[in-house]
């Protein structure tokens, strides 16, 4: 596979013809679990893995979290260069640490090393320069969180966005955001929160096959498809999903390996969709280990397809992305 090309401004060059159309009917590159990039190999394994797995990670430690590592990692770039590659989904799944004190983590099977303040002031500045490009955050899953965490993270979000937030009343497009400075659509996964807060949108529908076979996966989203596609915000995952027998198979194989041998047949799939409001039409596809193919270009090339009968432009050729010192971290080896 090829490395990824740079496509951090993506957005503001889409033609004309889709500057008003709702960015629930074009094509967006999202990246699932979004921050595993990161795992902290000397933090417990989540609550809410198995008991059997956290009773093994309590007496062989130095054996369950590097192996939760292994297969939990998903995602090899910081966000900031995420976003460069063209990404505009974020799957970010928050957690309160052990031991971690007034902070908040992320977690995929372990805890981050990184804080979620920390995660969104990266965000936050990386949209100071690029400020005709909008970001979907997805908080979800809030691991261990009390009421009063939600409070304070909610009220953290909307303090540190500010304006750039699009209130979940609006049917944005690119026109629309870029004339109220808007960058940033929170979709936060809690419900009560949401109620309390019209600046954050309810959780968006990820359409998740479950599965360690790509075949299946594939046949998982054609199925969910021929149903008819939600009308808002929706995520097709072309990331697959190990199971306890899997890896007892494959102990050493690690996700990275399970990806790259699926991700052709994948992204094959992806590049014979279309976006739009039709029944069919994709939204955001989301895809594990993001810069180590060309997925996110041929996501953004779809939105062409529409306009292919009118002469539009085809997409600008992109630079490379340089990996950085930091994208190695948490990398499966």
């Amino acid at each position: 596979m090829e490395d990824e090309e740079r496509n951090p401004d993506w957005m503001s060059r889409l033609p004309e013809e889709l500057l008003d159309v709702p960015l629930w009917n074009l094509a967006i590159p999202g990246s699932h679990d979004s921050m595993s990039f990161c795992l902290d190999v000397s933090s417990p394994v989540v609550r809410s893995e198995p008991c059997l797995l956290r009773a093994i990670d309590r007496l062989f430690p130095c054996w369950t979290r590097p192996c939760v590592s292994h297969w939990a990692t998903t995602q090899q770039s910081v966000l900031s260069d995420q976003c460069e590659l063209g990404v505009r989904f974020l799957d970010l799944r928050i957690a309160r640490k052990p031991a971690g004190g007034n902070n908040l983590f992320f977690a995929h099977g372990i805890y981050t090393l990184v804080t979620v303040k920390e995660a969104l002031d990266e965000l936050a500045i990386w949209l100071d320069a690029h400020p005709k490009e909008i970001l979907i955050i997805c908080c979800s899953h809030f691991e261990s969180l009390s009421d009063e965490d939600h409070f304070h993270l909610a009220e953290f979000i909307i303090t540190l966005f500010g304006e750039k937030l699009c209130p979940s009343q609006d049917i944005p497009t690119l026109r629309s955001c870029w004339s109220r400075r808007q960058q940033v659509i929170v979709s936060y996964r809690n419900q009560q929160v949401v109620l309390q807060h019209p600046e954050l949108w309810t959780g968006i529908p990820y359409w998740y096959a479950d599965s360690p076979d790509p075949k299946k996966v594939i046949a998982y989203l054609e199925d969910q498809k021929h149903k008819g596609r939600p009308a808002g915000f929706y995520v097709s995952g072309l990331n697959l999903t190990e199971d306890a027998p899997y890896v007892l198979l494959h102990p050493l194989q690690g996700m990275r390996k399970m990806t790259m041998k699926a991700l052709s047949l994948l992204l094959l799939w992806a590049g014979e969709q279309r976006p739009g409001r039709e029944a069919d039409g994709v939204n955001i596809l989301c895809c594990d280990f993001v810069a180590v193919s060309r997925f996110c270009s041929l996501v953004i090339g779809l939105n062409y397809k529409p306009l292919s009968g009118a002469g539009a432009a085809a997409p600008p050729v992109c630079r490379k992305l340089r990996a950085s010192p930091t994208d190695a971290v948490g990398e499966p080896t």
